[in-house]
């Protein structure tokens, strides 16, 4: 026998509520969207970074793995791909936020500025977005570099968080052309 409590009702009725919004408004997953721009298959390129050259490595490890966990994309060879994504380091500046008794710094923000060009057929555009991450320094030496290399992975990575909300709103534009 199925009983219907106060409380599943409201439940119920609130689900439904919430779902005929995102019907009714035409909701669309931005992974839809940024595949309008992207295509199924992205080639990616990330220029090694002379002052980090590490940091390049796992700035593109992280592209990758953004494309294809957020974006369900490939990423694929050059020859294969519908577009390609290269990223450029402009700059990684560290300002110091806290200071110990002793005037020492033990808290920074880095500011990582990266450059996106974007390219498929003809059409190119080249936009930067600048990522922020704020780390403690401890008094280690070893730790302290584990530390900014850790800080400018996280300031990348949400630079590149910012580029996927862009192709994905350009995605949009593009649908409402249409």
């Amino acid at each position: 026998m199925l009983i219907f409590t106060k409380n599943n009702m409201l439940q119920s009725l609130l689900l439904m509520l919430t779902l005929s919004m995102f019907l009714a408004c035409g909701y669309r997953p931005s992974t839809q969207l940024a595949k309008k721009v992207l295509g199924e298959k992205v080639y990616t390129v990330v220029d090694v970074s002379l002052v980090t050259p590490e940091n390049s490595v796992l700035t593109k490890d992280a592209l990758n793995k953004a494309l294809e966990t957020r974006l369900k994309t490939i990423v694929t060879k050059k020859e294969d791909a519908d577009s390609m994504i290269s990223v450029m380091y402009e700059s990684a500046n560290f300002t110091p936020l806290q200071y110990d008794k002793n005037g020492y710094v033990i808290q920074y923000q880095v500011q990582t500025r990266l450059r996106f060009t974007f390219t498929k057929g003809d059409y190119s555009e080249m936009r930067s977005f600048t990522g922020y991450y704020e780390f403690s320094v401890l008094p280690t030496a070893i730790i302290a570099y584990n530390a900014v290399i850790k800080a400018l992975e996280e300031s990348s990575v949400k630079a590149l968080d910012q580029f996927i909300a862009y192709i994905a709103a350009k995605g949009y534009f593009v649908d409402e052309k249409k």
